[in-house]
């Protein structure tokens, strides 16, 4: 899926910074490769799969490359063959346009 928000950049915010509506939210999801938003609208997640641990390794850092240049950061689960990325913005514990923005700059990797 070819995403808009893959070319724009994440934001810095504050505890202030509001936090997308469920209407936002679901506007957002249609513009990213089969992520899945939690049940509370908190935090999305996506679990890519790989042949091998070293693999999913690899990819792990490739995630850490891109959320260093956007200084937002996700929060991430490694297995034999699976990587497992669980976005969320930590200051409002909720939803900006820099998770989504992140997930896209994310699926562009796998």
């Amino acid at each position: 899926m070819n995403s808009n928000l893959q070319n724009k950049k994440c934001q810095p915010c504050s505890g202030n910074t509001p936090k997308l509506h469920e209407n936002q939210i679901t506007i957002h999801l249609s513009e990213l490769n089969n992520w899945s938003v939690n049940d509370e609208k908190q935090m999305i997640f996506k679990k890519y799969k790989f042949s091998n641990f070293n693999k999913a390794l690899i990819f792990a850092n490739k995630i850490g490359e891109i959320a260093d240049k956007e200084a937002h950061h996700p929060d991430l689960s490694i297995g034999f063959g699976y990587c497992l990325v669980m976005i969320h913005t930590h200051a409002i514990k909720g939803l900006t346009i820099n998770d989504f923005i992140l997930a896209a700059k994310v699926d562009t990797i796998a």
